[in-house]
């Protein structure tokens, strides 16, 4: 079939936008993620008489550096309207976040939906396969300190000691409220297959949009960071308790992404911008953590439990191209999440401004010495 002038035309503005794109990311990139290092070196003082301190100035940067990958998405019309529970509610409380995972760029929608819910950003905790380590944003997650787990049955006891030493070391002594995790432990289209012959095996329900969870990280989250007074087990130890004074974890976040036709939403898109704009819709539940039962098998039933409930809200989503109204309510409410413009470019500017600002020192410091 032969290629009109205005397809050419649409295909030749596609693919310059997305190299236009592309060039900024990596211009911001290359500006930010060195400004905010070399601003946390010049720091290092502050962080030895006044630790709380330098971990809010940390938490600020690392809130700036997520608005820029949510600007990249942003501007390309990739927005999010939201369901459910408002989680603003408990955004100063100590939270576990579960998400459903389908890909890249499910991390990139949090990273926006979250920018407006008050000083969660700068105070939440990823925990994410150890692959993003060695992309360009790892060195900011290895300094914010984000947890980077290592997949697969031979490391996994080994994994579970690492975050429980992990939260104990960094979670409350850098002041952290919110960790975000994925327990399905991949992609959907990774570990379908897998999952659905596990629950044939098991007697467990048949899932086509999400995959039953894994539960060694979330019960280690669990037994770490809930404070003595809701389940019974330590917090990571009294003296952690003592010094942060801190009530433990509060809150359970049963969080669902779902993207029009299950069609998700890669890293790739979200930077070259080459799809036409797309509404992602995150559904929020609020579960007190008293109710989590803190036994494995109990667990275990009750994440399962979680899952099995995304899979009805995902199916229900597909079909009407809305969630369902909660139990004993007629209408689902929807809320479209906003950024503004305004602050999203005196961010991207500021990372610029300081860019250079670093170049002028260096170019200094180089004709100095030599």
């Amino acid at each position: 079939m032969a290629v009109t002038v205005e397809q050419a035309r649409r295909v030749g503005y596609t693919c310059l936008k997305a190299l236009l794109r592309f060039a900024f990311m990596v211009a911001n990139n290359l500006v930010a993620i060195p400004s905010y290092v070399l601003y946390l070196i010049m720091l290092q003082p502050l962080r030895m008489l006044d630790s709380k301190r330098f971990w809010y100035i940390e938490g600020v940067l690392f809130k700036w550096l997520l608005a820029m990958v949510a600007s990249w998405g942003w501007w390309a019309g990739y927005t999010v309207v939201e369901w459910g529970d408002d989680v603003k509610a408990v955004s100063e409380d100590e939270a576990m976040v579960l998400v459903n995972h389908q890909a890249t760029g499910d991390v990139c929608t949090l990273m926006m939906c979250l920018q407006d819910k008050g000083t969660v950003v700068r105070q939440m905790m990823w925990l994410m396969d150890h692959i993003f380590k060695y992309t360009n944003f790892g060195i900011v997650s290895l300094i914010h300190g984000d947890f980077f787990i290592r997949q697969g049955k031979t490391h996994r006891d080994q994994q579970l000691v690492l975050l429980k030493d992990h939260l104990e070391k960094y979670y409350r002594s850098r002041s952290r409220k919110w960790i975000v995790l994925f327990p399905e432990g991949g992609f959907l289209r990774k570990r379908r297959e897998t999952s659905q012959a596990f629950a044939k095996k098991n007697n467990l329900p048949f899932l086509k949009h999400v995959t039953l969870p894994r539960l060694g990280a979330t019960q280690v989250i669990l037994k770490t960071l809930v404070a003595p007074q809701e389940n019974g087990t330590p917090a990571g130890g009294d003296a952690v308790i003592k010094e942060s004074k801190s009530k433990g974890l509060q809150w359970v976040i049963d969080t669902t992404i779902a993207y029009p036709k299950g069609d998700p939403i890669d890293i790739q898109t979200w930077i070259l911008g080459y799809r036409q704009p797309t509404v992602t819709h995150v559904h929020y539940r609020i579960f007190p953590v008293k109710d989590v039962p803190a036994e494995p098998e109990a667990l275990t039933d009750w994440l399962y439990q979680r899952f099995i409930e995304k899979e009805d809200l995902l199916t229900h989503f597909y079909e009407t191209g809305a969630f369902p109204p909660p139990k004993g309510q007629t209408k689902a409410i929807s809320r479209e999440m906003t950024l503004s413009n305004l602050w999203l470019v005196g961010i991207q500017s500021l990372a610029f401004l300081s860019g250079g600002m670093w170049y002028c020192i260096f170019q200094y410091l180089y004709h100095c010495l030599f």
